[in-house]
């Protein structure tokens, strides 16, 4: 199982949509972080996360 840590959150409704959680997770890309973007449909937001090794054990 792979284990994630949320970095950030940007609300979907944002008239550029993905794009600024695209940016961040660009960013985090840069400082050697394994950063992806995800769709939380419940919560209506983009969730930049952070994968496996960069996230901690306790992660889910």
């Amino acid at each position: 199982m792979r284990r994630k840590k949320v970095l950030n959150s940007f609300p979907a409704g944002d008239p550029y949509g993905s794009w600024p959680a695209e940016e961040y997770a660009a960013r985090c890309r840069e400082r050697g972080l394994r950063a992806t973007v995800v769709m939380d449909l419940d919560a209506d937001a983009f969730l930049v996360v952070a994968l496996d090794g960069d996230a901690p054990h306790g992660a889910v």
